[in-house]
């Protein structure tokens, strides 16, 4: 008799092991596992709990509930404490054991929820790997109020496999997903690359990041004195820049990220935090710097302390190193280009004093010498004079070149592709269309690439799209410029006293300077024409440019 309850354990063992290396998805897991163990054992119902050292839990796996417990969807099970729990939080329940009573059996005769078919009580189980305590597995019968020591004995067998088998795929889980997590910062980093505006980077690093990841909340934060301001947030699919600030001490783990200069972890301090994020539960914070200067932090929120898995925190903190470089890489860009131009006004004082200043200096004494020549020198005179009339065509020749070169960088092949370079360089595709191509005075052509600037910088910051449409016409006496995007937009009383209201005010007085009107057309929702409109009148020869606006 003995001998064919152990080969029947033995089987029991065999077939829930088969089971266990048919999966590596831990629900389908141990339901199929809890179904074999009630099959091959005859006892009539269980269910499986996860549940870590914290007060939380949850069913993973039952069959055959009475109605008692599997009233709404199994609610009895999904709430509220019971002994066996209780038992394995407080460390008590450390092998298989019989409970003389069940709380959630007991309450569902208590609060009427349905039949318990004569279930009262059941066998407890702790799933335990090495030291980790993984869960409770739990089994009864109708009229069964204890176990035995083999069926006891059994149970644990099963439980050590279970426990084993969770590991295994746990493990195997975090492996892939940090593969994938990988996967994804190779992209965000590879995209960081290519921003090369410092104040746009924080916000598209943000966007991206969240798409990529999935975090529910993503967070760009600068520093400014005592206080930490929030320039971009990616909260559920959706970026803005709430341009909120708070005290570095009132931000919790972002407030220490930032002055310890470390990763930071925590689930406390976040009250203020609440107000942006009203179920965030547990914050990630990575400072962001870079040799010699702290930029700020970037943060990411969660709205279950649990939902940082262990390889979160190396992901995020390698997302903030990138960060640091790309934005490092943007400023140092950004102050080449200021040393560029300083040398480029350098070099043309330089040429300024070596040239045109020379000839001057020449034409001067030649005109002073042609003044003290006797009438009879008529030949000498006249040859003074074509000297004075070839110097001053040599130095207008050279000022022309030089004055050329003091207009805005970019415009050498046109406005057109000035303003498509620029577009590309704040990461947008600006399509463009360009009707009747012609020369145009060096004022106007610098207006308007002032306001394409601009134009094209307020759909990067405010409008969440990354495609803009450029629209050139030039008529005999008009020339209309037209930026259009299908963004957000916005409505009249948002742009009164905004930032958006000072770039607009430039924008209206270049165009009027040239006697020109410049108009603003947007609706929230439905995106954003900025339309420029400037007169162009006779030029005379000394204003004429060697470019075509087109390109």
């Amino acid at each position: 008799m003995a001998g064919e309850i152990r080969e029947k354990q033995w089987e029991t063992l065999r077939t829930i092991a088969e089971t266990l290396n048919r999966s590596t998805d831990v629900r389908p897991m141990l339901q199929s596992v809890l179904e074999e163990l009630l099959e091959v054992t005859g006892l009539a119902t269980g269910w499986i709990f996860l549940a870590g050292e914290r007060m939380e839990y949850e069913p993973v796996a039952v069959h055959r509930l009475p109605p008692g417990l599997s009233v709404e969807e199994n609610r009895p099970m999904c709430q509220g404490s019971c002994w066996c729990l209780n038992k394995f939080w407080d460390g008590r329940l450390q092998e298989a054991a019989n409970i003389m009573e069940c709380k959630r059996l007991e309450n569902a005769v208590k609060h009427g929820w349905g039949d318990t078919q004569g279930i009262t009580h059941h066998a407890t189980v702790p799933l335990i790997a090495g030291k980790e305590r993984i869960g409770l597995l739990n089994v009864a019968s109708p009229g069964k109020e204890s176990f035995s020591g083999d069926e006891l004995a059994l149970l644990e067998a099963v439980a050590y496999q279970i426990g084993t088998a969770v590991q295994k795929t746990r493990l195997i889980q975090v492996q892939r997903q940090r593969v994938e997590q990988y996967a994804r910062l190779d992209e965000v980093s590879r995209f960081l690359w290519t921003v090369p505006d410092p104040e746009t980077l924080p916000r598209k690093a943000v966007c991206e990041a969240g798409r990529q990841f999935r975090w529910p909340w993503v967070g760009m934060w600068t520093g400014e004195g005592e206080q930490l301001k929030l320039v971009s947030l990616y909260s559920r699919g959706n970026c803005a820049e709430p341009e909120v600030s708070m005290p570095v001490d009132k931000v919790g783990p972002i407030g220490l990220a930032f002055t310890r200069q470390r990763a930071v972890t925590g689930e406390k301090g976040l009250e203020a935090l609440r107000i942006l994020w009203p179920d965030c539960a547990s914050v990630a914070a990575v400072p962001i710097s870079t040799r010699n200067r702290r930029i700020g932090v970037l943060s990411v929120g969660v709205p279950r302390s649990n939902d940082l898995e262990e390889g979160d925190l190396p992901v995020i903190t390698a997302l903030g190193e990138h960060l640091s470089l790309a934005m490092e890489k943007a400023l140092l860009e950004e102050e080449r280009k200021r040393y560029t131009l300083v040398e480029e006004r350098n070099r043309l004082a330089r040429d300024l004093h070596d040239s045109v200043n020379q000839k001057l200096f020449s034409l001067s004494l030649s005109a002073h010498a042609a003044k003290d020549l006797p009438p009879e020198q008529g030949q000498l005179l006249r040859e003074t004079l074509e000297d004075i009339h070839h110097l001053s065509r040599e130095a207008l020749k050279e000022m022309r070149s030089l004055i050329w070169q003091l207009r805005p960088a970019g415009l050498e092949e046109g406005v057109v592709t000035a303003l498509r370079k620029h577009g590309r360089e704040l990461g947008l595709i600006v399509e463009d269309e360009v009707e009747g191509v012609r020369e145009l005075p060096r004022r106007v052509e610098e207006a308007l690439w002032r306001i394409g600037q601009e134009a094209l910088n307020n759909i990067s910051r405010h409008a969440g799209t990354d495609r803009a449409h450029l629209s050139l016409k030039m008529g005999r006496r008009e020339i209309r410029l037209e930026i259009a995007d299908h963004g957000c937009g916005f409505s009249r009383e948002s742009v009164h006293g905004g930032k958006r209201s000072l770039g607009l005010s430039s924008m209206k007085e270049r165009a009027e300077l040239l006697g020109g009107t410049l108009t603003l057309e947007s609706r929230p929702a439905q995106g954003t024409v900025c339309r420029a409109v400037i007169p162009i009148r006779e030029r005379s020869e000394g204003d004429a440019d060697p470019d075509s606006v087109g390109g």
